[in-house]
């Protein structure tokens, strides 16, 4: 099987590395000293209390790759829209597209019949781009959950979780989805193939919507943001506006608000990916994450007075930071 991972990150390089283990035909996509120092040295990666290193085509040009069985998609949410053009050259009339990203994916809604079928979440997707030229019917469905960071160029540690839930979006066992499982599973990760794999999406979210900007509002880790009564008040009601949002939409969350706060608070002392970001001098993915409960909120005719609030001050906060990269 042919993968190729597009973002060499802290998720897509422990990706790379597994299914390269697991004997996948694993090529990388990554750019600047990241990129320089995986050719130079290979990817490193810290697991399990070893340090190994995978050695792996790597490359800033995809095209020079060619066509893939499957591109895995492990940028940030927001850069996606604007690396579409690159990796439309590694894609072939059967290779499918796994988003694995925060937020909702292109494709969310791009099955008949469901409400807001066809439609294109300018928050997620600016101008229909990925919609346009990935596709939606490429589209496999995946969720990340595992915990991973880029040290230093090239070098991976990986901190907790192995489980990425799959699945196709109209919840139907493909083998296309069946040979992701096994390759998955070949390299010693957890990729239980889900029919419901919108909730999974739409749950993993629903954390996120809140715990990430309220703890780079508040400079706090996760544990500190959920056990303030007053900022663990604020994530409770804005999951409360989202969980009308996805009521309205026919979207199932199998737990309910203080079970889930109660997870993240578990995390203990863990830095959201949107703190990193805002002290790295990193675009945070505002949009992605905020931005479009907002804008489901105003298509369903939902109000949504906290998540306006906080998302009004995460925007201002991005523009007063000095550096925005990618």
């Amino acid at each position: 099987m042919r993968v190729c991972v597009f973002g060499a990150g802290a998720i897509g390089g422990y990706m790379a590395a597994q299914l390269a283990r697991g004997g996948a035909d694993v090529s990388l996509v990554a750019r600047g000293p990241h990129l320089s120092a995986i050719r130079a040295h290979g990817l490193r990666l810290h697991v399990d209390g070893e340090k190994r290193v995978v050695r792996l085509p790597c490359t800033d040009e995809p095209s020079d790759l060619g066509p893939q069985d499957c591109v895995i998609i492990a940028l940030k949410a927001h850069a996606i829209s604007e690396a579409v053009d690159k990796i439309v050259p590694l894609l072939g009339p059967e290779t499918t597209v796994v988003t694995a990203s925060n937020g909702l994916p292109y494709w969310f809604f791009s099955q008949p019949g469901e409400k807001l079928s066809g439609s294109c979440l300018q928050s997620v997707d600016p101008g229909g781009r990925q919609w346009e030229l990935l596709g939606a019917e490429r589209a496999i469905g995946c969720v990340v959950f595992p915990a991973a960071e880029v040290i230093a160029p090239g070098v991976i540690r990986h901190e907790h979780g192995r489980k990425f839930p799959i699945g196709e979006p109209s919840g139907t066992r493909t083998s296309r989805v069946e040979q992701l499982h096994r390759a998955m599973v070949a390299g010693e990760l957890e990729a239980p193939i889900r029919d419901d794999i919108r909730d999974e999406i739409w749950l993993k979210l629903w954390g996120n919507l809140c715990f990430n900007p309220v703890s780079a509002l508040t400079l706090a880790t996760i544990d500190q943001v959920t056990g303030d009564a007053g900022t663990r008040s604020i994530c409770r009601a804005m999951m409360l506006e989202a969980q009308a949002i996805g009521d309205r939409l026919g979207l199932r969350l199998r737990v309910d608000v203080e079970k889930r706060i109660e997870g993240a608070h578990a995390l203990g002392p863990h830095k959201m990916s949107m703190l990193q970001d805002l002290e790295r001098g990193r675009t945070m993915e505002i949009e992605p994450l905020v931005g479009v409960v907002q804008e489901l909120g105003k298509l369903t005719q939902v109000p949504t007075p906290t998540v306006d609030v906080v998302l009004a001050l995460i925007r201002l906060r991005a523009k007063q930071m000095p550096v925005q990269v990618h």
